[in-house]
């Protein structure tokens, strides 16, 4: 479990959501996530999938890594760098799985605009503390 003392700590930019609602809104984007990769696994097509299962499996990475280097390590810098790289990642893995199917394409495009809320939050915790 990770200790959210410093968290609450930390000056925090506006609109900044309640300590409650990053959990709900991570579990519903994680459906959305595996809903989408598991039409573009069953998708017929004659495009090769390999770019799309690259993409996912780099911005998955990123994605946990981000969670350590800014909670374990407190470095909002460091977890800044990685956000940015996952919002470029998540975005080719959108175009990818939309080439092969729309659905899963679509389906991952609430999953970006919280990475880009994020990156908004990370980047403020980053310039006001």
């Amino acid at each position: 479990m990770i200790d959210l003392t410093w968290y609450h700590t930390l000056t925090k930019p506006m609109f900044t959501p309640p300590s409650g609602v990053f959990t709900p809104a991570w579990v519903f984007l994680y459906v959305l996530i595996i809903v989408s990769l598991l039409i573009f696994i069953t998708a017929k097509s004659p495009l090769s999938k390999k770019e799309g299962y690259i993409y996912f499996g780099l911005q998955m990475l990123f994605n946990i890594l981000w969670t350590p280097a800014f909670f374990v390590l407190k470095n909002p810098a460091l977890a800044f760098g990685v956000v940015i790289v996952l919002d470029i990642l998540a975005f080719l893995n959108i175009r990818e799985f939309y080439k092969i199917s729309k659905l899963s394409g679509f389906l991952l495009i609430p999953y970006f605009l919280w990475l880009i809320f994020a990156t908004y939050l990370n980047a403020g915790i980053l310039f006001l503390n």
